[in-house]
């Protein structure tokens, strides 16, 4: 397997995701598109799908794929860290601690500050999106 393609997000305010991620991240949106049709209710098991797909990448490509179900929004959103199947997904980033106080300060939830790893070879932490996905953030160090 060559790469991971892209981390599919759903969201319920894509605008706030957008920006969420544009801003901490430095992702920018490379389509912006409404999807509907046979080929993605068969890809996601239901009837009359309607759903706006923003793929944002980073300089490097890595990719991640924001999407707003219209025609069937989640009701229940409770996110757990120990949620059965994927609870989060890591993103690798400079500064931790600046980042960690400038988001923190624009009132994004951690669920702790940035922490030192047990062997000193990274610092990390996790703060959830607008949606309350759980980001993993990890500063390695030399």
């Amino acid at each position: 397997m060559p790469s991971i393609r892209h981390t599919g997000i759903v969201v319920t305010d894509i605008e706030k995701s957008i920006d969420f991620y544009r801003q901490y991240f430095g992702f920018e949106i490379q389509k912006d598109m409404i999807e509907s049709g046979k080929h993605i209710d068969n890809f996601c098991s239901l009837e009359d799908v309607k759903v706006r797909t923003v793929k944002m990448a980073l300089k490097n490509g890595d990719m991640i794929e924001l999407l707003d179900f219209i025609s069937h929004p989640e009701e229940n959103n409770e996110k757990l860290i120990n949620n059965i199947g994927c609870t989060h997904f890591a993103l690798t980033v400079e500064n931790l601690d600046e980042l960690y106080n400038t988001m923190t300060n624009n009132g994004v939830f951690f669920n702790c500050c940035p922490q030192f790893s047990p062997d000193g070879r990274a610092k990390a932490t996790f703060c959830t999106d607008p949606d309350g996905t759980f980001i993993e953030l990890v500063e390695v160090l030399n």
